[in-house]
This record gives structure tokens, sequence and C-alpha cells, in this order.
């Protein structure tokens, strides 16, 4: 009596499925998963149509593409001043405000002092006088906007502190402009801080306004024996004059609308 050959259930010696008609493998032995995996995940890509593959290849590209382009940038940006940096003018474009990178956290200069930019104004009061207001913290407002925010905005970041940075670096020891930079980086500085005050109250009335820095040492550590002076010194700028184009466009707009209705 012949032996009986294995039917499409059975197993042969090592305990692989064999084919019930000629013994030959079906299916290769699982090692730890890795090819059964991998024999999987071919099988996925194959599945799909060509115009689907074709997607899935352009957009690995893409983003393999992009990311090289973003280290390059970046790379750029912060390497020391060389040839190649000044001729890529498009890196600066790239990397600021999103991207902004710099040393500042890091030696030789790490920043040692907090400072904050303050400002007050001089209304016109109805008899013809005018009242100067008390100081506002224009950066303690965006530090309340940011504080506890998942996603805090760009704007309140970094609008006010680069205003503020480019205003000092226009700007004799003596706070005097220097040419036109130094009178665009006045109304900037202005117009950022009517936008901000416009929301507390009727900006339209303000003549002049005046901003101060505030600057506090940070304290040494416990373990330094430094004692250094943490006692905030204020800064003062000048009195600037209120232009109508400094007003927010909403607020500048009703005001010509009431001015022509006044005159109507």
């Amino acid at each position: 009596m012949l032996p009986s050959e294995p039917g499409p259930d059975e197993s042969g010696p090592s305990g692989t499925p064999v084919n019930d008609r000629d013994g030959t493998t079906a299916r290769a032995a699982d090692d730890g998963g890795g090819l059964r995996d991998a024999a999987t995940e071919t099988v996925r890509l194959r599945a799909l149509s060509w115009p689907s593959r074709l997607v899935v290849a352009l957009a690995l590209g893409g983003l393999a593409v992009y990311t090289v382009v973003h280290l390059a940038m970046v790379f750029l940006y912060v390497a020391p001043s060389n040839t190649v940096r000044e001729e890529a003018e498009g890196a600066r474009d790239y990397v600021l405000p999103e991207f902004e990178q710099n040393w500042k956290l890091f030696a030789p200069n790490p920043l040692q002092r907090d400072v904050a930019v303050e400002v007050r104004v001089e209304t016109a009061d109805a008899d013809g006088g005018t009242r100067v207001s008390d100081w506002t913290d224009l950066t303690a407002m965006d530090i309340e906007n940011i504080r506890g925010s998942l996603l805090p905005s760009h704007a309140d970041q970094n609008v006010l502190r680069r205003g503020w940075d480019f205003l000092t670096g226009a700007h004799t020891e003596e706070g005097e402009p220097i040419g036109l930079r130094g009178e665009l980086s006045e109304a900037y500085l202005r117009r950022i801080a009517l936008l901000r005050l416009s929301g507390t109250m009727d900006v339209t009335t303000v003549e002049r306004v005046q901003f101060r820095e505030a600057r506090t040492r940070v304290p040494a550590p416990d373990w330094r024996a430094e004692d250094f002076d943490t006692s905030t010194v204020h800064l003062e700028m000048e009195w600037w004059p209120v232009e109508p184009e400094d007003l927010p466009a909403g607020v500048r707009d009703d005001a010509r609308d009431d001015t022509a209705e006044d005159a109507s």
C-alpha cells in the first residue's frame, strides 16, 4: 500500500506547508515576521495603480527636495560671513521670520537682561488742552498673549521685539535717527503702538507718543558668587508727533468718513 501524499493542509518535515502535487514550498518560512512584513508592503504598493504610484513618488521626492533646501537655507543663514552666503540673498528672506535662527543663547554673548518696551501718549482734550497717559507695557501685552498658548502668534513673538531692535540699531546713543532708516523705524514703532492701544482707547485723539526701554539685569544663579544690581533702569526716547498715516487702517478710514460727514 503506497503512502498517502500530504494534502493541502498537511505540512512537510520542517512544518512548512507544501504543494499537494509536487511538494514544492507554497510559502516561505516566517523568520520573525520580517520577510512576511516586507512581502506584505510590496504587495500593497503593487496593488496601487500607476497614477497612484506616480503621486506617491512625486510626494516623497518633493518632501526630500524641500528638506534639502530647508537645511541648506538655514545653514547659509547661520554660517559665518562668506562669499556664498552674501550671494544667497534668498536665504534671509526664507528664514525670517518663521525660521529665525541666532546664537544669542550661547557664548560668547548670551543675553543677560530682560528688555521691555513701554509707551505713553499725549491726547487732546475736548477743551483744547492735552493729557499725558500712564506708561503701557507693550511687551507685557505680548507675553500675556503668548503664555499658555500651544500655537503662539509670530506677531506677538517677533513684531515688537524686532521693531525695537530695528529702532535701536538705526539711532545713535543719544537717540538721534540715522538717516532714512532711523525715521522709518520711528514710524514703524508708532504704528505698532497705536495698533496695540486702539483696542483700549480712542487713538484718533493721540497727538504724540513717547517710548522707553525698561532694562532689568538677569540675576546670577544661586551657585555663583556675583551680586548684580537687578533693579530696572528706564531709558526714555523723545516725544514723536503722530501723523494720520500712523493710525490703524480701520481707525483711519473711520476718521476720514467722520471728517467728510462733518464737512458736508
